[in-house]
């Protein structure tokens, strides 16, 4: 039989798959045409069935699907470290609002993203959400990394530095999504900040409007006991009751931080399919409280992963996240064997393609959907030994021992080498940045 031609083949000791659930394969190799999955297989059987024009030999690493980061704000990178320490309120009002007032913008926006793409990229995301002013700016630096995103484009009921109000947003927001439609790497989704930024009304018609278009809504929820306190002194319903009274949830909804749950609140979300973005580490590092993770996934509630904004966290590498939101689910639950390794990594990958409505493209390690992988080094002294490759990258600094990352089958990084973005003006960048806001030449 005469090999089959395809563009690429990665061969790895170990391929943990995500589908089927909680498999790791040893020696095999994944076969990739025009960006998409042929087919999972041992390597012998891959080299007489296929000629690949492009063979990468990964002979010390673990191959897996591209990590989703579900919920972040990139261009916030370059606030990493500028207002450390400070509770919810007072980090929002007195520090992050203001400076952004005063220098968000295109550029802002444009750097910034550019900043956190990199860093997603040598940590092993493959696909990001991101909330935050100038929403343009970031699906252009996106698009031309080369990395899928789901850009949720803000809508306030006050001026900010990208409009005027809620009208305005949602109608700039909507000619985005006009001009990213059909594009393949980058989804455009409504992005109302909070049920304490916004009104009714607004809220009402961005359910709507996702309803009719089929658009995915991503929102801040439940982030705090006191976000839940004041809105039963405001309108006399918990955040989670009130949107439910303005027919806001659906599929579409992605509800991220999620803490002071009543049951109630639980059974409303898994009603309505909605999906939960848990963000562990910024919750922990804001003293924001924590979301019931084991209680959530006991109901059947599709729980995804995302970092925040470095500005609240302080970084974007997805496998800390995950590895922390393992270990707290243990001590909140008093069981060590809530969260387990291979739920851990679902969370990052497959679980987060579903909750932002990628689910049938990205996520596992499956034919027919595109070749979205990360690869990491095991092979060093932090790894050894090995005994279960799945536990080996939830409980150990994976994120720095990430070597390559593909999107669609194109390489974005390769030996730790960035393909598609300049690692030094990126960082000449952000320099400049830091002068500006400190007032330093």
């Amino acid at each position: 039989m005469t090999p089959e031609p395809i563009d690429l083949l990665i061969s790895a000791r170990w391929i943990i798959p995500i589908i089927p659930e909680g498999q790791v394969y040893e020696n095999c190799c994944v076969a990739i045409r025009d960006g998409d999955i042929l087919a999972l297989l041992p390597l012998i059987e891959a080299e007489r069935r296929y000629c690949a024009r492009e063979h990468v030999s990964l002979p010390n690493h673990i191959l897996m699907p591209g990590l989703v980061n579900a919920h972040g704000h990139a261009a916030m990178t370059l606030l990493r470290g500028y207002a450390d320490d400070y509770p919810l309120k007072t980090w929002l009002e007195e520090h992050i609002w203001p400076i952004e007032m005063h220098w968000a913008s295109d550029s802002f926006v444009q750097d910034g993203t550019e900043l956190a793409v990199a860093e997603m990229i040598r940590s092993g995301t493959s696909c990001f959400s991101d909330m935050y002013f100038f929403p343009e700016s970031a699906a252009r630096v996106a698009s031309h990394a080369g990395i899928r995103s789901q850009i949720a484009f803000p809508v306030f009921d006050f001026p900010s530095p990208w409009g005027r109000g809620p009208d305005e947003y949602i109608h700039k927001g909507l000619q985005l999504r006009d001009d990213y439609k059909g594009r393949d790497l980058t989804r455009i989704a409504f992005g109302p900040h909070a049920p304490y930024t916004l009104s009714d009304e607004p809220l009402r018609k961005i359910a709507t409007y996702a309803q009719e278009l089929d658009t995915c809504v991503q929102i801040h929820l439940h982030e705090t006991a006191g976000e839940v306190s004041d809105s039963l002194r405001q309108y006399g319903l918990r955040p989670i009751q009130r949107l439910k009274a303005l027919e806001f949830f659906s599929p579409l909804t992605q509800c991220v931080h999620m803490t002071a749950l009543e049951e109630s609140d639980l059974e409303t979300i898994a009603s309505f399919n909605a999906h939960v973005v848990h963000c562990p580490e910024s919750n922990l590092k804001m003293a924001s409280g924590f979301c019931p993770l084991a209680q959530l996934q006991e109901r059947g509630i599709n729980v995804a992963l995302g970092t925040d904004g470095a500005a609240s966290n302080n970084d974007l590498d997805m496998f800390g996240e995950l590895r922390t939101a393992a270990i707290v689910a243990k001590a909140v639950s008093g069981d060590p064997g809530a969260t387990d390794a291979h739920t851990a990594l679902k969370m990052a990958t497959i679980n987060g393609a579903r909750a932002l409505g990628w689910g049938d493209r990205i996520g596992s390690i499956e034919a027919g959907k595109a070749a979205d992988l990360v690869a990491i080094e095991v092979g060093t002294i932090e790894t050894e030994p090995l005994y279960n490759p799945a536990s080996q990258l939830v409980y150990t600094n994976s994120g720095s021992r990430v070597s390559h990352l593909w999107v669609n089958g194109r390489a974005l990084m390769l030996e730790r080498q960035l393909q598609t973005i300049n690692e030094q003006e990126v960082m000449i960048k952000a320099r400049q940045w830091q002068r500006k806001f400190t007032g330093k030449s």
